[in-house]
This record gives C-alpha cells, sequence and structure tokens, in this order.
C-alpha cells in the first residue's frame, strides 16, 4: 500500500485531519449527515462522526480499508459488517469525555446559584458510569458530592451500584451518560419513558448529555406541564437534528449536541483515529497529541481565596450561550431548523476544556476545590 496513493474522506466538522493524516495522501471534506454512497467510492480511508451512518448502503462497490468514527458510541457503526469484510475499525473513546464532564459541571454550578443550594448537599445519580459518567464520578467525589451509580452490565461483576428505580427516586440531580443500544440485556434505548420519570422526586434537575433516545421524549413532554418544580437540562434530543420547540421550552438549558465539542476533545478523537490507523497499517511511531493542540488563549491565572467557581468555569465555558443560539432557531420552519442545528455544531465557537487553564490560590482548600472541578494547579 502506497501512502501517496491513499485517499481520506473526513467529516468536514474533524479538526486537524490535515495534519494528521495530509501527508498519506489527499484528504476530502464531506457534509457527515448527507454523505452518501458516491463520496465514499474510491476512498481509502473514511473518517466520519455521529451524524453519519456506515452501513452497507453507504459502503456500496466502495474500496474503504478503515473507518474511524471520532466518538465514543458506534451505534451509527455496522461493525459487523465492517468486521465481515475486514476493513478496519476505531471509535474514539474518551476523546471528549473531559469535555462533557465540563459540560455538566458549569450547568450544575450554574444550577446551584440560580436556585440557592450547595451542590455538596445533593445526591446526583449517574446512569452510566463509563468513560464520561466515570469521569463525572471521579470530580463530583473529590467535590465531596454523594452519589448513586447505575450501570447494569458493570454490576454484574463489580460493586458500589444500585438499580435505577432507586436512584431516580432518591437522587436530586440525574445525569444520564448511556451508550444507545437497542438489543442485548441492558437496552437503553427509552430507558427512561414514563414509568421511569414518574420516579424522580420533587424540584429534582434531570440532566441529559449522552443519547438523546435513552429518555422518551414525548414522554418527557407530557410530564413537564406536570412538574413544574423539575429543571430539564438537554443537549441531545431524541429526534437530532430537529428539536422540538415544546420540549426546548421547558428546558432550563437546551442545546445542540455540543456537550463534548470541546476544541481539546475534537483534536484528540482526530488524533486517536490517526494513531488507530498507524497500528492498523503498522506505519511506524505517532507524534504526541500535544504537537497538535494549540496553545490556549490564557493559560495561567492567579486568584483571591473569595474567588467564585462559578466566576472561574464562566471564563472556559457558560452553557447559556449555546442555550441562547440553539433557541433563536427554534421559530425557523422545521427544514430550516435542521440546517441551523447542524450549522451551529459547524460552526461552533472555540471552547477549550477546564484543565488548559493553570488557576494558583494561596487557599489551600479553595486550590483543591479548583483541582477537583477540573482546572489545572
Amino acid at each position: 500500500m502506497s501512502d501517496c496513493e491513499l485517499l481520506i474522506v473526513a467529516d468536514e466538522n474533524m479538526p486537524a485531519v490535515e495534519a494528521l493524516f495530509g501527508h498519506l495522501g489527499r484528504v476530502e471534506r464531506v457534509a457527515g449527515r448527507s454523505l452518501h454512497a458516491d463520496q465514499v467510492r474510491d476512498a481509502d480511508l473514511l473518517l466520519v462522526r455521529s451524524v453519519s451512518r456506515v452501513d452497507a448502503q453507504l459502503l456500496e462497490n466502495s474500496r474503504v480499508k478503515f473507518v474511524g468514527t471520532a466518538t465514543i458510541g458506534t451505534d451509527h457503526v455496522d461493525t459487523g459488517l465492517l468486521a465481515q469484510r475486514g476493513i478496519g475499525f476505531s471509535a474514539a473513546p474518551g476523546c471528549n469525555a473531559d469535555a462533557v464532564v465540563d459540560y455538566v459541571l458549569c450547568s450544575l454550578v450554574q444550577q446551584a446559584a440560580r436556585l440557592g443550594f450547595r451542590l455538596q448537599d445533593k445526591k446526583v445519580g449517574i446512569i452510566g458510569v463509563g468513560n464520561v459518567g466515570g469521569r463525572l464520578a471521579r470530580r463530583l467525589t473529590a467535590l465531596g458530592v454523594e452519589l448513586l451509580l447505575n450501570d447494569p452490565p458493570r454490576a454484574e461483576h463489580e460493586a458500589g451500584f444500585v438499580a435505577l428505580d432507586k436512584l431516580l427516586a432518591d437522587a436530586d440531580i440525574v445525569c444520564m451518560h448511556t451508550p444507545l443500544t437497542r438489543t442485548g440485556n441492558y437496552p437503553t434505548h427509552h430507558l427512561l419513558s414514563s414509568a421511569q420519570l414518574a420516579l424522580l422526586k420533587s424540584d429534582v434537575i434531570l440532566l441529559n448529555a449522552g443519547r438523546g433516545p435513552a429518555i422518551d421524549n414525548q414522554a418527557l413532554l407530557e410530564l413537564m406541564p406536570l412538574r413544574p418544580d423539575m429543571t430539564l437540562i438537554l443537549d441531545v434530543w431524541e429526534h437530532e437534528p430537529r428539536v422540538d420547540p415544546q420540549l426546548a421550552a421547558f428546558c432550563e438549558i437546551a442545546t445542540p449536541h455540543i456537550a463534548g465539542y470541546s476544541l481539546d476533545g475534537k483534536i484528540r478523537g482526530s488524533w486517536m483515529l490517526y494513531k488507530a490507523w498507524c497500528e492498523y497499517s503498522q506505519a511506524g511511531s505517532v507524534p504526541p497529541l500535544t504537537e497538535f493542540l494549540p496553545a490556549s488563549s490564557v493559560r495561567q491565572l492567579s486568584v483571591t481565596s473569595d474567588a467564585e467557581l462559578l466566576e472561574l468555569m464562566r471564563l472556559c465555558y457558560d452553557p447559556y450561550r449555546d442555550d441562547r443560539a440553539l433557541r433563536r432557531t427554534l421559530h425557523l420552519a422545521p427544514g430550516a431548523q435542521q440546517q441551523a442545528f447542524d450549522q451551529l455544531r459547524r460552526q461552533y465557537p472555540v471552547r477549550r476544556e477546564l484543565m488548559t487553564l493553570n488557576v494558583h490560590t494561596d487557599d489551600a482548600i479553595q486550590q483543591a476545590v479548583l483541582c477537583a472541578a477540573g482546572f489545572s494547579a
């Protein structure tokens, strides 16, 4: 296989593809959601995100040798087909996990300030304790927050997990971080439907930054008028790119599936796929990720002991910015709204992860809190 002969077809929203893969051949950018067979027929490498369905129809008569998805989930890829055809495959598990955790913590700290509570006084339930849920659990534990964890596959051979019904009944805050599965012992499609949603306690915060169909959106829409006490935060939607304006109206924060859209996470995803390709093709060593990450505009900050965590988080990310951007599109006709949803993702502003900001204070307790939240010391 000659490197100069390779054609790399890549989603237009994946950064650093040219820097990572360009020396292998020619890179062609495509709109991921409308990707079709003609665009990949001559491709050697196909690099996608979650908006592209990779199946027999897409790969018909193609010469694709390797498929990479810069995502944690793989429900959009027919991995069985790839294995059957001898096509190499890699996902990028964990690439944007820290970005999603940043989104969750920034959203929850915002709600603590808005509603007047301490996060440490609440029980947080995490449904799905994988790459994202596990990292969220570690940060919340470091912050002194009591957790309820639900992950049936892990519970089969590990301790420390509770049943879903108990979590829903007892948690003050419920965070969804499951993959999307429709088969197997523990399908997550409509994991929260009418019966489960009815278990949620008063004044609960329900946040979904995992997969939209993990919650029955119609059941949620029917519930919300009856539960004015509930705070709803949705980054993912059952019928993306369509967003139900009625459901969005009930949300405190509604965003266009961008929880993991940090620049760091997206470049990390591309880098992980390049590393996987090098292993697959036995291409040799891989440059470190740091060679492809740009420097942050603000790298170091010294603060006084009374510095507010919320204000420091806003220096890196404010979820209400993305909420306002999405809401400006919800009055559009359905087709235009769906196009606007994708455009918000395609033209997403640069966002860096909390860990890229080094924050220092002379107060040891405050420093510990800042590190637990995700800042560097």
